[in-house]
């Protein structure tokens, strides 16, 4: 796809709009702001999306340097053989799955290795939930998208989420201070009724199929689960 000036042309960005969720607008932005990060000579429209940036310059965008699992969210978008950059259509696939218009599979497919968390305050909500039970996975979920930040759920890579990721994850959520980290058997009680509600094949682990199940009961995940520009 070539391209020549500093901005796309019309049959780039239709082409870009096809294989997205961004509108024109949108991409127009994100091509701006990548752009912003390349050095001044290189910032043509042709080199633009020849080159790629490093983990370190996209981290510094303020959507990002504040979210303490940053690097998580861009390695999983990465092409990069070592996940340690990004091109301008690898930034524009990550901006299309956190738009508010990707749909709910696409977001709950990306949701299954980058996940939101909280912070050590939302203790309370966990305390909550593990005395009076309700939806344990759904509450956990819906708290860590609002929270507006990134971890990965699927801790070891292995395609599914098993006792000790839904451990890595719930520790996420508490805080692993003394104050505030689950004692050994509320943390098995608690994933003893994550996985009675979730694991609906009874294997002992979550997989993307039954966890989007979980995600399509959350009302709030679709429109927290975004990054804007």
């Amino acid at each position: 796809m070539g391209a020549s000036g500093s901005r796309l042309s019309k049959e780039l960005l239709a082409e870009y709009q096809d294989l997205t969720f961004l509108t024109k607008q949108e991409i127009l932005l994100a091509h701006r702001r990548f752009c912003e990060l390349l050095p001044q000579e290189h910032r043509s429209v042709e080199e633009s999306l020849q080159i790629r940036v490093s983990l370190e310059q996209i981290l510094s965008l303020p959507e990002l340097k504040a979210n303490p699992f940053k690097e998580r969210i861009c390695r999983v978008f990465s092409t990069s053989p070592t996940r340690d950059s990004l091109s301008f259509e690898d930034f524009l696939d990550l901006l299309s799955v956190f738009s508010d218009t990707a749909t709910p599979d696409i977001k709950s497919h990306y949701a299954f290795r980058i996940f939101g968390n909280t912070t050590p305050s939302h203790m309370v909500f966990v305390l909550v939930l593990l005395g009076s039970w309700g939806s344990s996975l759904e509450l956990i979920l819906t708290l860590s998208f609002l929270a507006s930040c990134d971890c990965s759920l699927d801790f070891d890579d292995d395609g599914t989420l098993n006792r000790d990721d839904l451990s890595q994850l719930v520790n996420c959520l508490t805080g692993e201070g003394e104050d505030t980290r689950l004692s050994a058997s509320e943390m098995k009680q608690l994933i003893d009724n994550i996985l009675e509600e979730s694991d609906i094949d009874r294997d002992g682990t979550i997989n993307l199929s039954e966890f989007q199940h979980v995600i399509s009961r959350s009302p709030d995940f679709a429109s927290s689960f975004k990054i804007v520009l």
